[in-house]
């Protein structure tokens, strides 16, 4: 793999805009059981902004496996799984539904390393998010490449805890999965083809995504403490499947609430924390 090549696009930027609108608002409100819908200027819920602004390549500018390809702002790293592994976001101000929200996107490092799964490139981008009143978010976004196996070979399970202050069972299927990635204008083949995503990419289901259980956990946050937290970062650690049940735990830790996903299997499938500023 050319290490040049791929360092070379480290400092690399982008901007775009969008909105969440009247009509998004309500799709991700029964898609996230949220209730009823915010309206035009109400305070759009934490991490609905990955709805705002869409990969709207068109058709011939997909990948085989529905991403769109390689090249353009991310770089093109010749290996054929590209996952979204994790991220940490601070929240300065709240968004509201029907505003206009502006991303400056710096990709900050690439390296390539080699583990258990063989030859990896992680490439980690920073994110600026902008609404009407100014700076609202800052993000750090990790995304993996890595080979497709030969065979699924899941990473070690880890058990679920069971979650004192916060215990969310979420009914998956393929609908959900479905509803989701039109949310977030994903294509990627995974989530929504059974055929493509056990024969070509050999999972044994369809792959829940990692945004969608990092959005049902900070919403979980959010109501276990009574208000939306200051910090949130979440980071994947085994694949959920579609069949497998969402079960989401919370537990307090120093004034942190730690926070799992999971199977109805008992491991845990994603580990993220909340905090609040000025609180214990």
């Amino acid at each position: 793999m050319d290490q040049v090549n791929l360092t070379a696009w480290a400092g690399k930027q982008d901007m775009s805009s969008g909105s969440i609108d009247a009509t998004m608002a309500a799709m991700l409100a029964a898609t996230l059981d949220h209730g009823d819908a915010p309206r035009v200027g109400d305070v759009l819920p934490q991490l609905w902004h990955w709805c705002a602004i869409l990969p709207t390549v068109p058709n011939d500018a997909l990948a085989k496996d529905g991403h769109p390809a390689l090249g353009g702002f991310l770089p093109p790293v010749p290996l054929e799984r590209r996952m979204w592994a994790g991220g940490a976001l601070t929240f300065h101000g709240p968004l509201h539904v029907g505003e206009v929200i502006t991303r400056h996107s710096t990709i900050a490092t690439v390296s390539e390393k080699t583990g258990a799964t063989g030859q990896m490139v992680f490439v980690t981008v920073d994110h600026e998010v902008h609404g009407e009143n100014g700076l609202a978010i800052t993000e750090r976004q990790d995304i993996v490449y890595l080979a497709i196996p030969d065979s699924f070979t899941p990473p070690r399970k880890q058990p679920l805890p069971e979650g004192e202050a916060y215990a969310e069972d979420v009914r998956v299927n393929e609908a959900l999965l479905f509803r989701y990635s039109a949310c977030t204008f994903n294509a990627h083949r995974i989530h929504f083809d059974l055929p493509y995503a056990q024969q070509v990419e050999n999972y044994p289901g369809l792959v829940v995504h990692g945004p969608l259980q990092a959005t049902r956990l900070i919403a979980g946050a959010a109501r276990t403490k009574g208000r939306a937290p200051d910090g949130f970062t979440f980071r994947g650690v085994h694949p959920l499947f579609h069949d497998d049940g969402l079960h989401l735990r919370g537990a307090w830790e120093d004034g942190t609430l730690r926070l799992w996903a999971g199977t109805s299997l008992g491991h845990q499938t994603m580990q993220a924390s909340a905090t609040w500023e000025g609180t214990t």
